[in-house]
């Protein structure tokens, strides 16, 4: 459930950014840019599902010339499923068999693992911490291997973080 949420969230922003893309069902309803964050919902049979992503404001790569898909940061809400905060990424390539990306939120770390190109946290208690972290936070850095051994080094700005995460939880709030 995780991987449809990261994958609906990349396609949800490549369709904005390219302006010519084909329907995607549901479809994501933008709610609102605050900072470096936008915060998108869309209902499903289940009920609704709100996400905030963000891209990096710099990535760097240590291989020339690799290839890699655009890298996204999200955390997402599935008040059906009894979801909140879950933390993910899209590296934007298929990582590293057994890797463990790094999160870096102003000098706290933690590991997230890896399942081809997305990273998500271990348990929803991991979840919270990072949230927290990112909300009292002014900058993330995620590190990640690629299956090639290629290492990349991507920099989010946590501007609007909060206020992004304020929205999607008036949007789906928790029964």
């Amino acid at each position: 459930m995780r991987k449809l949420t990261l994958i609906m969230a990349a396609l949800s922003l490549l369709a904005t950014s390219m302006h010519a893309a084909r329907a995607q069902e549901p479809k994501p309803t933008e709610a609102g840019t605050f900072g470096d964050w936008t915060a998108y919902h869309y209902k499903t049979k289940k009920g609704p599902v709100c996400y905030i992503v963000s891209r990096p404001v710099k990535s760097e790569i240590s291989r020339k010339g690799a290839k890699r898909d655009p890298a996204f940061f999200l955390v997402t809400h599935r008040p059906a499923d009894k979801v909140r905060g879950e933390v993910s990424t899209i590296m934007g390539y298929p990582l590293k068999k057994n890797s463990m990306p790094e999160v870096e939120i102003d000098g706290r770390k933690f590991r997230l693992f890896a399942v081809g190109d997305g990273a998500w946290s271990e348990s929803p208690a991991a979840d919270r911490k990072i949230v927290a972290a990112m909300k009292k936070g002014r900058t993330m850095v995620v590190r990640g291997v690629s299956r090639r051994g290629t290492r990349t080094v991507d920099t989010y700005s946590l501007k609007g973080v909060s206020a992004a995460l304020e929205k999607i939880n008036a949007l789906c709030k928790m029964k």
